[in-house]
């Protein structure tokens, strides 16, 4: 199945529409999963074929309605697409997290969130 299969497999799957810069980036570079500097923080965006199976993982979709994760810290800090509005931001979320109420907000899109991510690393103040 090519990527491009995979992540209409993945909208469907949610029921959802990723935005361009997202489909761009996974198009581009697929994945990443690295420290950023000069911020020194680890930033790992999933490549699509992990989509489906990491937002099945621990009840993530029954907690986090309208979420949909792409990728995180590397530890227990989901980087989350929030579909609950148009267009979606992206917020980061505790692996313990019971609901939308621990979101914290990272940029208005993944675009925002790469330009600014070596600058400022992840915000954790909300």
């Amino acid at each position: 199945m090519s990527p491009d299969d995979m992540l209409a497999r993945a909208e469907g799957h949610f029921g959802v529409g990723f935005p361009q810069d997202y489909r761009d980036f996974l198009a581009s570079e697929g994945s990443m999963s690295r420290f950023v500097p000069p911020a020194d923080d680890f930033l790992v965006i999933n490549p699509v074929e992990e989509l489906i199976p990491v937002n099945e993982a621990g009840e993530f979709q029954a907690r986090f309605p309208g979420g949909v994760a792409i990728g995180g810290d590397g530890s227990r800090e989901f980087l989350t697409y929030d579909f609950r509005q148009d267009p979606p931001s992206l917020v980061l979320l505790d692996i313990s997290a019971l609901d939308w109420s621990s979101a914290i907000h990272q940029a208005g899109s993944l675009s925002a969130l790469l330009e600014q991510f070596p600058e400022t690393g992840w915000n954790f103040d909300g």
